[in-house]
């Protein structure tokens, strides 16, 4: 429970509105679903708000005490915000708002590209591609003396991190509240789990290959920072503290909160989550139909080696298949059946379904086909690997999926569809 001597002298401090926090939901995936499952746990008052609705006003005609941004596709943030959104929001935190992104939101609060330059810092570059490539559990060492900080959290704690990008600091225009130190039980590297690898071959490895493993640029970096733009505040997080069961996130997450909110509440870890347990609640024909198709692309990748499970909520994925999208796709499909069935979102349903239903079809096809020519390039690559993946699996993918790292195809039209009906189920 957060000190009140210390909440007193907050500069976050906010009064709640009716929604005391907005989530900026577009292209937010499975990363904003895990947000609402926080918000909800914890019986906090929010609202799901477009890029379109805060560059109408929403900041203003209903003024939150917190703008929540999820991890996402930080470019197709900025891109539904468009120049007016972007404004508002940096309206918002100018006249004393707070901010808070996590991975991608964290990364549409920076400087430079596509950011709001809310934080004076950069999105950093990767020298080594596989530093990108990082998921699990790591080690952050936490600031001292100050508000956002729990002391009750002590020096450090485990904090999960999905395919974070990461900072570039320029001066002195944010403070560092968290920065990484060692990789937790169940860090990964791409497709790899660093704990199932002895210390030996990663060296080995170093050494005839000149392929690190070991994410050792990232110790000493911030993880998360905090800073003040006007008469507001922001934090940027690229650690997902709204992970589920992830109880020392979840307690810096809740005090971080209690602390915006000018509350004292004590609040459990998030609850687990298992995607495949969800009740159905709305019973849509369509919706059941998805899922059980979903299932059925799912089983084929997992029947042969290119899908798993890394948790009953996180899809993992041999290196180069798109598995993140196959699994924030089935996450969104399972929310919206076992969420209840709204005037809203029944209207909107009506209108879309049919179409959903064509392309949930064909999207099934296609990535079917698809999964199974991996799987054939993968036994064939040293044999003709020229003459076959570059004419064939490359057209697939984009067309299903859209050209990396950006999401397109099939996926990004179903996702879009399935993230406005979760929005009107809220």
């Amino acid at each position: 429970m957060p000190n009140p001597a210390r909440l007193c002298y907050c500069p976050f401090m906010s009064a709640p509105s009716p929604s005391a926090l907005h989530v900026y939901w577009d292209e937010s995936h499975i990363w904003g679903l895990l947000v609402v499952r926080a918000l909800r746990a914890w019986g906090l008052p929010h609202r799901l708000v477009s890029g379109a609705e805060i560059a109408r006003g929403v900041l203003d005609e209903d003024r939150p005490a917190v703008l929540l941004v999820p991890g996402g596709r930080a470019r197709g943030k900025a891109e539904a915000l468009g120049a007016a959104g972007a404004a508002a929001v940096r309206g918002y935190v100018n006249d004393g708002g707070t901010y808070i992104g996590f991975c991608g939101g964290a990364g549409l609060g920076l400087s430079g590209g596509e950011g709001l330059e809310l934080c004076p810092w950069e999105r950093g570059g990767f020298s080594d591609r596989f530093q990108h490539f990082l998921s699990g559990h790591v080690r952050v060492e936490l600031a001292r003396d100050h508000p956002l900080v729990s002391e009750e959290l002590g020096p450090s704690i485990l904090a999960p991190v999905w395919w974070p990008a990461q900072f570039a600091p320029q001066g002195d225009g944010a403070e560092t509240l968290a920065r990484y130190q060692a990789p937790g039980p169940d860090f990964w590297v791409a497709d790899l789990s660093l704990s199932a690898l002895p210390s030996q071959i990663l060296e080995d490895w170093e050494n005839l290959h000149g392929i690190r493993l070991r994410p050792e640029n990232l110790i000493g970096r911030p993880a998360v920072v905090s800073g003040s733009l006007g008469r507001g505040r922001y934090l940027l997080s690229y650690p997902h503290l709204e992970t589920p069961a992830s109880r020392q996130a979840n307690a810096w997450f809740s005090h971080i909160l209690n602390v915006v909110l000018g509350d004292s509440s004590a609040r459990p870890p998030l609850p687990a989550w298992d995607l495949a347990s969800l009740p159905v609640t709305w019973a849509d024909p369509v919706l059941l139909r998805a899922r059980d198709l979903m299932e059925e692309i799912i089983h084929t990748g997992s029947e042969h080696f290119l899908l798993f499970w890394r948790n009953p909520w996180l899809l993992g994925w041999r290196r180069g298949i798109p598995g993140a999208a196959l699994g924030s796709l089935y996450a969104l499909v399972r929310e919206c059946l076992a969420r209840p069935e709204t005037e809203a979102a029944r209207d909107y349903w009506r209108e879309k379904a049919p179409e959903f239903g064509r392309m949930a079809e064909l999207f099934h096809q296609g990535v079917t086909g698809y999964l199974l020519s991996e799987r054939l390039a993968m036994t064939v690559l040293h044999s003709a690997p020229e003459a076959f993946y570059p004419r064939g699996l490359k057209g697939q993918r984009e067309a299903l999926f859209g050209p990396p790292p950006s999401s397109g195809g099939l996926y990004a039209d179903l996702s879009r569809i399935l993230e406005e009906l979760c929005r009107r189920q809220d």
